[in-house]
């Protein structure tokens, strides 16, 4: 009989090592199967024991197990993320890299995007945008929103201690002083300087004059509950920069209402954000949208909604946009519909979720824009072309 229950077990043993889900088991032979201690009355460990006692081997199953992003069946892949290029840095510049949160990108694509829009509709008709403006204006959204998350934490070290989130960032861990911040912010914002300079002068002075709002900004939450509404006019100043490095000057009847919505598009991802912290957003003394508007949070997303559709509309109107724009636009405005109406706000792993959404949504709306210009070209063909055979 106990010769016959071992087989049973290793054959189920066998069919779990050679089935679909288990292909880098060890042959069970490099197993220990058995100890000293913790038999059945029949001499044999129970079968939740065996298996346990098979992926818990001296054969390493387990890291590769836990690990199998890194290493599966002996073949390792590499995943080139912002958080495994920190990482992977040198252990003395890591906490400068996520001081800049250089780990956390979603918030550089998100004060990034506003300025392709602009970009996109300042472009000529039928032509792409400018390949070396969109890299020119991403180098200073990556610099200045490094800049912008040090003087956030120099501000705020001892909001940040009294947070899990926020505990282990580089300032109010002590990883970096306050001194070493400053001169850290005082790099970043000289090389944002010198791609600010590349610009024409108009754009030069609308640039530097964004850094009063990058500087105060940090100092909202503790005087109104609307500092997410600081950050839409901080976040979206290339919204007016963009146009103005392509055409030379500001045409207001566009950049305007692009401004706008900009400015309610932030008020809704900000607002969604800042349900992840209310709690501690109380203990602490800080204030937000999220607090203001609380159960009425969806009402609130969904005039922003309208605010900033409405905004999209005017400029793509003003700028002489074509069918592909307003059919992106309708597609935007069902992911923003679908976003609030499926929002848990107490929930922030949800609210997290749809954050960083917003990044796809801004793409989108970036293509839309391209879209709309190249077809520009084509309506404009169409009428020369029916001018020309009358």
């Amino acid at each position: 009989m106990l010769p016959a229950k071992l087989t049973s077990r290793l054959t189920v043993l066998r069919r779990i090592q050679h089935g679909p889900y288990y292909p880098c088991l060890p042959p069970l032979s490099n197993c220990c199967l058995y100890t000293e201690g913790g038999r059945t009355r029949d001499g044999l460990r129970s079968d939740s024991s065996v298996l346990r006692r098979v992926f818990y081997s001296q054969s390493a199953i387990r890291p590769s197990l836990r690990l199998r992003e890194t290493q599966h069946c002996g073949r390792r892949s590499f995943s080139l993320t912002a958080a495994s290029v920190v990482n992977s840095a040198p252990a003395a510049v890591q906490p400068y890299l996520r001081l800049m949160r250089l780990d956390k990108p979603i918030g550089t694509w998100l004060l990034y995007l506003p300025c392709t829009w602009s970009i996109a509709l300042a472009s000529d008709p039928g032509c792409l945008p400018h390949l070396g403006m969109l890299t020119l204006f991403g180098t200073g959204a990556l610099l200045m929103r490094g800049a912008g998350c040090t003087i956030n934490d120099m501000w705020d070290k001892d909001f940040d201690r009294k947070v899990s989130r926020t505990a282990t960032r580089p300032i109010a861990s002590g990883e970096i002083s306050r001194m070493q911040a400053l001169v850290f912010l005082g790099g970043q914002l000289s090389l944002a300087l010198g791609v600010l300079l590349c610009l024409n002068y108009y754009s030069i002075v609308l640039g530097a004059a964004s850094l009063s709002l990058v500087i105060t900004y940090p100092l909202m939450k503790r005087i109104t509950y609307w500092p997410q509404f600081v950050l839409g006019l901080t976040f979206n100043w290339g919204a007016l920069l963009g146009w103005s490095a392509v055409k030379g000057s500001c045409d207001w009847s566009v950049c305007l209402p692009l401004y706008f919505s900009g400015v309610m598009w932030t008020l809704i991802y900000d607002t969604i954000y800042a349900h992840q912290d209310k709690e501690d957003d109380v203990k602490v003394g800080v204030k937000s949208t999220a607090l203001r508007f609380q159960e009425q949070t969806k009402p609130w997303l969904s005039g922003f909604v309208v605010a900033m559709m409405s905004g999209l509309v005017a400029a793509g109107v003003n700028a002489e946009q074509t069918l592909p724009y307003y059919a992106v636009l309708s597609t935007v405005a069902i992911h923003l519909t679908h976003q609030i109406y499926t929002l848990d706000i107490n929930k922030p792993e949800d609210c997290w979720k749809k954050f960083v959404s917003n990044r796809s949504l801004g793409l989108l709306l970036f293509l839309g824009i391209v879209a709309g210009n190249l077809w520009k070209e084509r309506r404009e063909t169409l009428l020369q072309n029916e001018e020309a055979s009358r």
